[in-house]
């Protein structure tokens, strides 16, 4: 009997313990769970992104010297909101010496690292420009700093974008090279809506 006794408080006690331990883990869940909740919640950043959803008609303005007049071209663009609101999308249509271009922008806002992110292609190449990037409240601006091959040297270079909200109806984009440490424009794009 006593034997038995104590078999049952020793399977008690691992019970006990056992419990404890699934309680914590359950807690641990739960917390992962509203980790998980907020990452993946769009929310202010991505509630900005959604305002520029709609048609817009570009000006883009192209330097192949900084130096010197920059080349001009009309386009448009369609921007629109994918995955439930989390991400940008914007497609981009315009001509460039004579070729027609197309290209694709996604830029999202990432709740973990509270920066954002962006990804450019296009049919005048195969590479992809990957940037990230902080808001400035006080500009009314995103300012991203990323990489992409220059296909001539096959290495890969800096640049800078920066895109600036002037008002619900226009918006500036201007890119920057870094060589060397020196920034030099390169390309100018304002949008109006249509």
């Amino acid at each position: 009997m006593l034997y038995l006794s104590r078999n049952v408080l020793i399977f008690l006690l691992f019970l006990g313990s056992s419990t404890f331990l699934f309680a914590q883990d359950a807690e641990d869940q739960a917390a992962q769970m509203q980790v998980w909740t907020e990452y993946m919640t769009p929310g202010p950043m991505h509630e900005m992104l959604a305002k520029s959803v709609g048609d817009w008609k570009t000006i883009s303005r192209f330097w192949m010297d900084p130096a010197g007049e920059p080349m001009e071209s009309e386009g448009t663009g369609k921007t629109e909101m994918i995955l439930g609101g989390r991400y940008q999308k914007s497609t981009h249509k315009s001509s460039m010496m004579g070729m027609e271009t197309e290209g694709i922008f996604i830029m999202g806002y990432d709740n973990a690292t509270q920066e954002f992110t962006a990804t450019w292609i296009d049919n005048i190449g195969t590479g992809t420009a990957i940037a990230k990037g902080r808001y400035d409240e006080s500009t009314n601006s995103i300012t991203l700093n990323g990489t992409m091959v220059d296909p001539t040297s096959k290495q890969e270079m800096k640049f800078k974008e920066v895109y600036k909200f002037l008002d619900n109806d226009h918006h500036l984009l201007e890119m920057y090279i870094v060589i060397d440490g020196q920034e030099s424009k390169s390309l100018e794009i304002e949008f109006v809506r249509q």
